[in-house]
């Protein structure tokens, strides 16, 4: 009974402590989310420039590019250079904006710039008084809504943008359970290159058949509707398989404990994806660690490819292909190389000899 009191405080003591890191990290990576260096485009000239790029740049909150042209300004938004940007060359102001690049940055980008707006009217309408009164038609131009040019909008089945982080959740939850899976079962056949192989390839299909179940539940809603399939399909199974690569590489390494990978991804690398929260409304350690994690690489090369055909994802690609190469290889040296505790097997491999473990 002394021995089962002591465990049972155990477990209630990490489950406590569990619940309070995982609170604290939560709540520091998004209860106060706020813009860090944002970029943002503008097409302006002399003072005017000036005066906006310093009431922009003042808190840190935007980092502000200049841009010659409209064309120039519109195509840095499509390959995802910029978040949005504003045109003050013309007789009126227009903002520009990428809502499909994050529903909050489009958000902010309206609000900063209708405040800067209605400031700038504030100082006319004080200049024109004072030279004589302000005419109802200058009035009426004054106060008319800024326009807003959304450049990339947000398809209607996904008006949030939310869709991205639920894929991610399924796919890192369901390769954390299919690498756990695959590393109780594995052991029970000898070690050998047939058995790493073997392992592999389970990998490989298991990886094919998640992104294929990824695309098919997208088809119910409507999501990615449009979107290049073969295109969808490869970077979804690579992403599984840098998922379940990694974390099959670390139950190999290290056995059942290496499965914390997994979890790891699903807990920690979800909420650091890019997917909910942007990447520059994050803390800088959490934009730094997310965009390296396979679900921050994920979800920036989903949606760049389904929303910014025109913005390189090669990066993104290169993070995801490491996870899955150096989890595969892991796997399959671990399976090759000798084993002084080679246990016998319940399975049998072609002619591998089977014995009673």
């Amino acid at each position: 009974m002394t021995s089962f009191r002591r465990f049972a405080l155990a477990v209630c003591v990490i489950g406590m402590l569990v619940q309070l890191l995982l609170t604290a990290y939560y709540l520091g990576m998004g209860h106060r989310a706020a813009p860090h260096h944002l970029p943002v485009g503008m097409v302006a000239a002399g003072e005017q420039a000036e005066q906006v790029r310093t009431m922009l740049e003042a808190e840190g909150k935007f980092e502000v590019e200049d841009f010659g042209s409209v064309a120039a300004l519109t195509t840095a938004i499509k390959e995802r250079e910029v978040y949005g940007g504003v045109d003050l060359t013309g007789d009126a102001p227009m903002l520009y904006v990428a809502s499909a690049a994050g529903a909050a940055a489009a958000t902010l980008l309206k609000a900063t710039y209708t405040s800067v707006m209605q400031q700038q009217t504030a100082t006319k309408l004080s200049t024109i008084a004072a030279s004589g009164g302000v005419t109802v038609a200058q009035a009426e131009a004054l106060i008319t809504p800024p326009a807003v040019t959304d450049v990339v909008p947000l398809p209607a089945d996904d008006v949030n943008g939310v869709s991205l982080g639920f894929l991610t959740q399924a796919l890192s939850l369901g390769g954390s359970i299919a690498s756990m899976g695959l590393g109780r079962l594995i052991p029970k056949a000898r070690r050998s290159w047939k058995r790493g192989v073997l392992h592999l390839s389970l990998l490989i299909l298991y990886a094919i058949g998640s992104a294929a179940a990824v695309l098919w539940s997208m088809s119910w809603f409507n999501v990615g509707e449009g979107a290049n399939a073969v295109e969808m399909m490869l970077i979804f199974s690579l992403i599984s398989l840098a998922i379940t690569g990694s974390t099959a590489g670390a139950v190999a390494l290290i056995g059942p404990a290496g499965a914390l990978v997994g979890i790891f991804y699903f807990t920690i690398g979800t909420v650091i994806s890019g997917a909910s929260i942007l990447p520059e409304f994050l803390p800088t350690f959490g934009r730094r660690l997310g965009e390296n994690l396979p679900t921050g690489a994920g979800v920036q090369a989903v949606r760049d490819n389904l929303y910014f055909p025109d913005a390189a994802i090669g990066s993104h690609l290169l993070v995801l292909a490491l996870y899955a190469t150096i989890g595969c290889l892991v796997v399959l040296i671990t399976n090759i190389l000798p084993n002084r505790k080679n246990a016998t097997s319940e399975l049998s491999l072609g002619n591998a000899p089977s014995t009673p473990s």
